[in-house]
């Protein structure tokens, strides 16, 4: 029998998988996973004090990064338990070997019911741009996409990554005409009313790093997510960390950062 998954601090925040090597979690919208220069709070100082709790352990806790997502993206993300599972994991991410699947509400109504993009995606500070000739610092980027749905001005679409570049499925969809909803870097004409966009990394595909045997951990529709009909019921999670913020710092342990 499986155990019950536990909560992430909260109810509405349910853990992915657990065990001695992984822990996945679901990543809302508007919360860093790893620090940077404001000092916000982030998944992964998150995802230590949790065990910290859960687990009754003195000093501090170790928990490995092996991806990312961006900020305003919500969906699952892989922390590894032990400094072995992250050498493994994050080498299977470098050989891209993982499976990564998103899924998107863009602006336009996408023609093709499936398709392919390849590009070269150079990155300039915050922002990565398209480009028509290959350079020794640009990257290629490959995706296939899927429409799932569509309304008189909107699509929904799967896609599974076959490379993992920066904003690359921000910025490939924006190149063909169809930026994320609510993705202004890359031409959405509004913003969502949490500063989210409307990508989801949706599952992750990886091997276990000491049993062999392959894990996929789902992320369900968030709460909220724009479009018509039950991609979200009431047991969603929340979509953007500001809807739970406050009711989850106060459950940390006096002496974070754990």
């Amino acid at each position: 029998m499986t155990a019950p998954t536990p909560d992430f601090f909260i109810p509405q925040w349910p853990v992915l998988y657990e065990d001695n090597h992984l822990l996945a979690l679901y990543k809302p919208a508007g919360l860093l996973v790893q620090g940077d220069s404001t000092g916000d709070p982030t998944l992964l100082e998150l995802g230590r004090c949790w065990l910290k709790i859960r687990y009754n352990k003195p000093g501090k806790v170790f928990l490995g990064m092996v991806h990312r997502l961006d900020r305003p993206v919500a969906g699952v993300v892989l922390f590894c338990r032990t400094s072995k599972a992250a050498g493994r994991i994050s080498a299977q991410f470098r050989d891209g070997v993982t499976a990564k699947q998103y899924v998107a509400v863009v602006e336009g109504v996408i023609p093709e019911n499936e398709g392919r993009l390849a590009n070269h995606i150079f990155r300039r500070g915050p922002t990565s741009h398209i480009i028509d000739v290959p350079t020794p610092k640009s990257r290629e980027a490959r995706l296939a996409f899927h429409v799932i749905d569509r309304t008189d001005s909107r699509t929904l679409v799967k896609i599974d990554l076959e490379t993992g570049r920066h904003h690359q499925i921000r910025v490939q969809f924006a190149h063909l005409g169809f930026p994320v909803v609510g993705d202004l870097r890359y031409g959405a004409p509004a913003p969502l009313p949490g500063r989210q966009i409307a990508l989801l990394a949706r599952r992750l595909t990886v091997t276990h790093p000491t049993l062999g045997h392959a894990l996929t951990f789902t992320s369900s529709f968030p709460w909220g997510w724009p479009w018509p009909g039950d991609h979200a019921n009431s047991d969603a999670p929340p979509w953007n960390w500001s809807e739970i913020q406050e009711t989850v710092m106060p459950l940390l342990p006096p002496e974070a950062p754990c």
